[in-house]
């Protein structure tokens, strides 16, 4: 090699070298941005991002923190992190440090709180409450100053059924005591992390970072206060969590750290929808693909929970959300359409740091055998255990529309057939049931807002087991038609805006139907909320006849027994085929009616209608 080769060698590496060192770094975002001492984890993994990030060193000195490894990937604009938290680890704000060249470059402070001594923090909930998922969106509007935000893509349209209604956290604050009254112990909100998307946001599914909450709905500190509100009147907060997919804006799919951080195809793929792929014994490959890997919607990328650090992002990050804002519970959208290994794995992680908090997923199939499969407890075949301690009651759902979302009264046997394969869940106590949701046909257009049938629903739905769920304007017959458009099942809570003229969340301002469905609904739930039978004791029923259905729920301390009367007649239950569970009574209380029944060898049912009756000796 002659020289001048060399030479031109030697200029175009010392070139190089300065392009190198030159390349402009800057630190967007550390995630999570702060943490708490005392975890019973001790590892953290901070996900850094910016530009070039990579070529920096980081350096952590906070007393009692260790980096334990830095792990780069393949796109330079992204740096992990790998940290652990001693228990000598103090409160406090820090920095931590990115070097060059031996010159720290960047400094980004990272806070470290001490956990707030908070008893519904993970606490979770139960068999003793009732949920009300509300559509922060469409319930009431608190703050008009945030209808419309600067930041944010799509806005107000009031007009539109899929547009931005204006709803958001400050609103539901304001109607809390409105559902204290109801009854309610327990509220879950659809999703209110930020869903930075140009059209259909309203809906939160579409999350463009899980670190924020919508500025349209609020702030950070608005959902911490909105917790802190509802554990004042003892009430729980339950959070809505989305680890199958996000929103087509979020920051990292337009940079992706790494190419697998996503299922990615040739071409768009969605998912075929098919959750039976995850346990039919003859389920092809290319079946289980497209069902968890192709993408939910063309705006929700599928995120790939198989990639260590997606799963380990979102673990933490639900972590964040629960000890940050206390929250009691969980419930996880389309828990089947992620990897059903590493979802079980995510939920027993979360378990592990929170061992009584309770998590429910959506598991939407139509028979009890399909959603026991994901209860953790039940017997799989195959030996799987998603440690999913709660799953939707769907075939119950189908069942109640089957029987009363008809012209007259469906049969009877449905409900005995449903409850009697409770054997192939882990846990029956451990159900959400429902007669409606964000996502079905509303339950009081099935029934044509028929009080008959609404009652003899609710009376099933708050004194079977399982933890009840209502979804908002339930209770004031608010109904809507799913062949319309999601937007029609989820029309806005009258009274909700600062120019409505109707305001259902007063007596004052509901019709004389809407009232009587209320107050029923709020005897009920009230009712339920102090009878501990209900949220524990067992269950025995009995083989409909004469188109009656009747079971009882009873513990050592009391005995209630129920009637759902499917006739157009009064009509009349001789008792003596109870004998086994009835032998020791021979009066009761009827909590609908609220009348005392002498007699109970023979008992008068009204047509459609139900009795709930504490049994007396």
């Amino acid at each position: 090699m002659n020289i001048k080769v060399i030479l031109s060698v030697i200029i175009l590496c010392f070139q190089m070298s300065n392009a190198f060192s030159a390349e402009k770094i800057t630190l967007a975002r550390i995630e999570p941005a702060s943490w708490w001492v005392g975890m019973k984890n001790p590892e953290l993994q901070l996900l850094i991002y910016g530009e070039n990030i990579s070529l920096t060193d980081a350096a952590i000195n906070i007393p009692g923190v260790t980096l334990k490894s830095t792990q780069k990937v393949e796109n330079k604009n992204y740096l992990f992190l790998n940290i652990i938290i001693s228990k000598d680890a103090r409160a406090g704000n820090y920095n931590i440090d990115f070097i060059k060249d031996k010159k720290t470059v960047i400094s980004k402070k990272f806070t470290l709180f001490d956990r707030v001594k908070n008893s519904h923090t993970g606490a979770g909930y139960n068999s003793s409450d009732v949920i009300y998922l509300i559509m922060p969106d469409r319930f009431s509007n608190g703050d008009p100053k945030n209808d419309n935000t600067a930041d944010e893509f799509e806005k107000l349209n009031r007009a539109d059924a899929n547009g931005r209604h204006g709803g958001d956290i400050q609103g539901i604050i304001n109607h809390l005591d409105y559902l204290n009254e109801l009854g309610i112990t327990a509220v879950w909100n659809t999703p209110l992390m930020e869903d930075n998307m140009e059209n259909t946001s309203y809906h939160t599914y579409a999350i463009t970072d899980y670190y924020r909450i919508d500025s349209r709905y609020g702030t950070n500190e608005d959902y911490q206060r909105l917790g802190n509100e509802l554990h004042k009147r003892n009430m729980k907060l339950i959070m809505d969590v989305v680890t199958n997919h996000c929103g087509l804006n979020y920051y990292w799919m337009k940079d992706l750290p790494t190419h697998d951080w996503i299922h990615q195809f040739k071409e768009f793929t969605r998912s075929n929808y098919k959750i039976t792929t995850s346990y039919d014994p003859y389920a092809s490959e290319y079946d289980k693909n497209i069902d968890v890997n192709g993408w939910f919607d063309t705006s929700m990328p599928d995120l790939n929970q198989d990639n260590p650090l997606v799963l380990t992002y979102l673990v933490q990050n639900t972590i964040w959300w629960i000890e940050y804002a206390g929250l009691d519970g969980l419930r996880v959208d389309t828990y089947p359409y992620n990897s059903k290994i590493k979802i079980a794995e995510w939920t027993k992680d979360i378990r592990d740091e929170y061992p009584n908090i309770n998590i429910s997923g959506e598991c939407w199939s139509h028979t009890t055998a399909e959603i026991a499969y994901w209860q953790t407890a039940s017997k799989n075949k195959d030996g799987y255990d998603s440690n999913l301690p709660i799953v939707m009651d769907f075939p119950l759902l189908d069942v109640l529309t089957d029987i009363f979302g008809k012209k007259g009264f469906g049969n009877p046997e449905l409900l005995y057939h449903h409850f009697s394969q409770d054997y192939l869940l882990g846990n029956p106590s451990n159900l959400l049931v429902f007669a409606e949701n964000h996502d079905t046909q509303r339950f009081n257009e099935a029934i044509s807002c028929d009080l008959h049938k609404y009652k003899m629903a609710y009376s099933l739905l708050f004194t079977i087991r399982g933890i009840p769920q209502i979804y908002y304007g339930s209770e004031i017959l608010m109904n809507g038609e799913k062949s319309r458009g999601d937007g029609d099942i989820r029309r806005d809570f009258p009274g909700g805006w600062p120019n409505d003229t109707i305001n259902a969340f007063t007596s004052k301002g509901r019709t004389e139907s809407q009232n009587e469905a209320f107050n029923f609904s709020k005897k009920l739930i009230n009712w339920r909320k102090v009878n501990p039978v209900i949220h524990s004791g067992k269950t025995i029923h009995f083989v409909p006849q004469n188109n009656c259905y009747v079971y009882f729920r009873y513990d050592y301390n009391k005995t209630v027994m129920v009637i759902l009367n499917f006739n157009n007649t009064e009509t009349s239950i001789d008792t003596k085929r109870f004998d086994e569970i009835m032998h020791d009574f021979n009066s009761g209380y009827d909590v609908i009616s609220e009348k005392s029944l002498s007699d109970i060898s023979k008992i008068l049912i009204a047509p459609y209608s139900s009795m709930i009756i504490e049994l007396m000796k």
